[in-house]
């Protein structure tokens, strides 16, 4: 059995920190890459950020670079999100998927990712 669970998401003000985190487990353990994505109401999901949990390389979004940091420990099997200077604009429910192979040019693609989590809201807002 694979699982992906992500915790961390709640309500925070413009300006704030959050850490999201995704505890894989079961078959999930087989699957190098966990990324990020994030959907909000009406809009298409969004790949946010991603890591090589072997070799440690990642990928960001435009939109995330400079206060989104991805991290990995690999002894608990969890990959980290640090999401600081929170915009409004970045509230979505997000998710942790995983995928064999680390490509940057297709890093942020959904369609590439095999497995998903249930997802964790994140809501911006004063």
């Amino acid at each position: 059995q694979l699982q992906l669970v992500e915790s961390g998401g709640g309500l925070v003000q413009p300006g704030g920190s959050l850490r999201l985190s995704c505890a894989a487990s079961g078959f999930a353990l087989d699957y190098d890459v966990i990324g990020w994505f994030r959907q909000a109401p009406g809009k298409e999901r969004e790949g946010v950020s991603c890591i090589s949990r072997s070799v440690g390389s990642t990928y960001y979004a435009d939109s995330v670079k400079g206060r989104f940091t991805i991290s990995r420990d690999n002894a608990k099997n969890t990959v980290y999100l640090q999401m600081n200077s929170l915009k409004p604009e970045d509230t979505a429910v997000y998710y942790c998927a995983v995928t064999h192979t680390f490509i940057l040019t297709y890093a942020g693609a959904s369609s590439l990712y095999d497995y998903w989590g249930q997802g964790t809201q994140v809501t911006v807002s004063s």
